[in-house]
C-alpha cells in the first residue's frame, strides 16, 4: 500500500518547560509506567506540561498483542505489590485534581489484574481523598464479578475503550470483541457511574460504520465518547488508510452530541484520556 503522507494539522511542537520536567522526574523516580511514553502519545509534552499523566498499572509487558498498539508484548513480569502506593504517592507530589489510570492486559492472571486494580484506586483515595479517579479498564474477558469489582469502589468514572468499529475489530485487536466490549460498557452504565469510551479513525472505517458505533454505544447507555485520529506507531503495526480531516472530525462531534452523548471529544490529537477531567465536570 501507498505510504499517507501525514498532514500539516498532525505536527506537533513538543515543547517541555519545569512542570514537564517535574512530572518526568516523579515517574522516572517511583518506577512508573505511563501510557504517555509507552503509547508515544502526541499530546505528552502538553500533558506533562501541565503536570497531568495516565498512569499504567501491571506494568509495561501486555499479554495481548493489538496491530494498532505500541505497548510491548509478551510474557509480563509478576505484579509489583508497592506499584499502588507509588501511584498514589505520584498523584499527591503531582497535586493532581483528577487522576487517570489504566493497565495493560494481564490474561496471565487468574483475575486478570482486577484485585490489583481495586488496591491500587483504594490507595489512591486513601492518600488523595478530594482527587476524583477516572480508570480505563481491560475487558477482564467480559467476567461481570471482576468489572464489578472495580465499579464497587465507586471511581468518578470507568473507561473502556471500543477502539474502531465492528468490521475492523478483528483485524486491530488480538483478543478483545465488539460485543464483548459493549457488555462491559453495558454493565458500568447500568450503575451509578459514567460509562466513556474512546474510538480512533483512520483505520479504513466508513462514516457510516462510525455512526453504527455511535449507535450501539448510545444503546448500552454510554454517554462520554472520545475520536481520534490512528497513528501508526512503527512499521510493524497497522498502516493509516486515511488522515481525517479537522471538519470531518467536527462533524463526528456534532453527529455524536445531536444523537444523544452527553460529552464528546473529537479531534485529529484527541486520546481517551485528554482532558480527561473537563469530561467530568462536563458530565457533574
Amino acid at each position: 500500500m501507498e505510504h499517507v503522507r501525514k498532514p500539516d494539522w498532525l505536527k506537533v511542537n513538543f515543547g517541555a518547560n519545569e512542570r514537564y520536567s517535574n512530572t518526568k522526574k516523579i515517574v522516572d523516580t517511583h518506577c512508573l509506567h505511563t501510557i504517555c511514553s509507552s503509547g508515544r502519545c502526541p499530546n505528552i509534552g502538553e500533558c506533562w506540561g501541565r503536570g497531568t499523566a495516565t498512569f499504567m498499572i501491571g506494568g509495561n509487558i501486555c499479554t495481548r498483542c493489538c496491530k494498532f498498539c505500541n505497548t510491548n508484548s509478551g510474557r509480563p513480569l509478576p505484579l509489583d505489590e508497592a506499584e499502588p502506593q507509588h501511584v498514589a504517592e505520584s498523584i499527591q507530589l503531582m497535586k493532581l485534581n483528577h487522576a487517570v489510570i489504566t493497565s495493560v492486559d494481564r490474561d496471565d492472571l487468574p483475575d486478570y489484574g482486577a484485585a490489583h486494580w481495586v488496591e491500587t484506586i483504594q490507595a489512591i483515595k486513601q492518600l488523595n481523598p478530594s482527587v476524583t479517579i477516572e480508570v480505563l479498564i481491560p475487558d477482564f474477558m467480559g467476567h461481570i464479578d471482576l468489572i464489578s469489582s472495580i465499579i464497587n469502589e465507586h471511581p468518578d468514572v470507568i473507561s473502556h475503550n471500543m477502539e474502531t468499529v465492528r468490521r475492523l475489530t478483528p483485524v486491530v485487536r488480538s483478543v478483545a470483541t465488539y460485543d464483548r466490549s459493549l457488555q462491559v460498557l453495558k454493565q458500568i452504565a447500568e450503575s451509578p457511574i459514567p460509562a466513556k469510551t474512546g474510538i480512533m479513525v483512520g483505520l479504513g472505517e466508513t462514516i457510516e460504520e462510525v455512526e453504527e458505533i455511535m449507535d450501539d454505544l448510545l444503546t448500552v447507555g454510554c454517554s462520554i465518547l472520545t475520536i481520534g485520529q490512528y497513528l501508526q506507531p512503527t512499521r510493524k503495526h497497522y498502516p493509516v488508510q486515511e488522515y481525517v480531516t479537522p471538519q470531518q472530525f467536527d462533524s463526528y462531534k456534532e453527529t455524536a452530541l445531536a444523537k444523544g452523548f452527553k460529552m464528546v471529544e473529537s479531534g485529529p490529537l484527541v486520546r481517551s484520556s485528554y482532558y480527561a477531567e473537563r469530561a467530568l465536570n462536563k458530565i457533574i
